[in-house]
């Protein structure tokens, strides 16, 4: 890792800099696809082209910076033979695969909470050459514990994205898609969690593509470039929402940052998680396309640029593919909701006799009971209902909520109500 931070350095000795470790790169995997979808540029009126990061070895752009960092440290120091992480996802990944390639050991500390699939698939990757440890029910406990053995038994620490080295991996991306397209395009949609990748990505188009425009996606629970361009200088988020576990950081590095602090806030847009699950169920059921939830935020930033991008070429990084298919259902829930699509309602309900044939008889013709459960009875002829609603049109709800209103009910809808819906749904 280079000294930070390196005013003097050339635009030139970044883009050679690039370049070699893409070369470098080769000896692992060939470039990830750059594929053109006519779905997107059908709908959007442009020219949606993806880079395909969901489909390198690990699938995810992580491995590029763990192999260049790795690459470059023992270029530096042969003797070191011994590397750390902490990680509960992808970068625990290509570290393990870049120790299995370079034959050293690597330790890798996992949260006790991590899914059996991600230290499966780490263990996997990472061969006889990977040890796990898992400590610790969060990323913090786990981090510590990490940095702490390195410091007892002289290992070197990889960071995820703060590091020079693993900047400049990530930029190898960069260095691909204006191969592959032949062109610069005019904008290129990042997602963005520590900023490694969009660090990357931009310092090296700032030089070798000047022309092309940026913008950048981070999840509305894990805003910390906007916080940090706000701010002035990087700072840590009071608190974040972990369902874009891929890109939900609390904190942007110090180092990306650097490169990143000249951004037109106007140009970072938020994704809220529950339309981003809507994006990844629309790419898995139109495109047989897999994405975490962080690999699917630059597409779900797509329909708020439609009146920047038509008639333009625009690259959308996928930036991981690494879903858990036991989440699925927790997706098709939160996609279905922001939609306006599900409701959930807390229904006052008569004890008698022929109450529930009422209520059902309340219900439109496309209106489907995905849920009901007896809360409590709240008084001696009333009980208090939990009440999952769908059905194929938003637009029926209004209608719903008249015709309640008009028998009499009392409900209040808690879809929204995130602790309410935290305690009950």
């Amino acid at each position: 890792m280079s000294d930070f931070p390196d005013p003097l350095r050339k635009a030139a000795d970044h883009v050679e800099a690039a370049r070699a470790a893409t070369r470098e790169i080769r000896a692992l995997f060939d470039p990830t696809p750059l594929l053109r979808n006519d779905h997107l540029s059908q709908r959007l009126g442009a020219d949606i082209w993806l880079k395909r990061e969901d489909l390198s070895p690990v699938r995810s752009y992580k491995i590029r910076g763990a192999f260049n960092a790795m690459r470059k440290l023992r270029k530096r120091d042969p003797a070191q033979r011994h590397f750390v992480c902490a990680s509960a996802g992808n970068h625990a990944q290509g570290v393990a695969y870049a120790c299995r390639h370079f034959g050293v050991s690597g330790t890798i500390f996992m949260p006790v909470t991590t899914p059996q699939q991600k230290i499966v698939k780490t263990r996997t990757f990472g061969g006889d050459s990977v040890k796990i440890r898992l400590v610790g029910d969060y990323f913090d406990q786990s981090l510590a514990a990490a940095q702490e053995f390195c410091a007892r038994e002289g290992a070197h620490f990889l960071a995820p994205f703060d590091d020079d080295d693993v900047i400049e991996g990530q930029a190898s991306v960069a260095v691909e898609l204006l191969e592959q397209l032949g062109r610069a395009p005019d904008m290129v949609v990042l997602p963005v969690g520590g900023g490694g990748l969009a660090a990357g990505v931009l310092r090296y188009m700032r030089a070798a593509a000047p022309e092309t425009a940026f913008r950048y996606v981070e999840p509305a629970g894990g805003a910390s470039l906007s916080a940090a361009l706000a701010a002035g200088e990087p700072v840590t988020l009071r608190s974040v929402d972990s369902f874009v576990d891929g890109a939900a950081v609390a904190r942007i590095g110090a180092r990306p940052f650097a490169v990143l602090s000249g951004v037109d806030p106007a140009h970072v847009l938020l994704a809220p998680e529950n339309r981003i699950c809507g994006t990844i169920l629309e790419l898995l059921n139109l495109e047989g396309i897999v994405l975490e939830p962080a690999g699917a935020l630059s597409v779900d930033a797509l329909p708020e640029l439609a009146g920047q991008i038509e008639g333009k070429t625009v690259v959308c990084i996928t930036s991981g593919g690494n879903f858990d298919f036991e989440r699925l259902p927790e997706v098709k829930e939160r996609a279905m909701r922001f939609s306006g699509l599900k409701k959930y309602l807390v229904l006052r309900l008569p004890q008698r006799p022929g109450a529930l044939r009422d209520f059902l008889d309340i219900l439109g013709p496309d209106d489907d009971i995905a849920r009901f459960e007896y809360l409590k009875k709240s008084a001696r002829n009333f009980g208090s209902v939990l009440i999952g609603i769908e059905t194929l049109d938003a637009a029926a709800f209004p209608g719903l909520f008249a015709r309640l209103d008009a028998a009499g009910y009392t409900y209040q809808d808690i879809t929204e109500d995130d602790t309410l819906a935290g305690f009950l749904i």
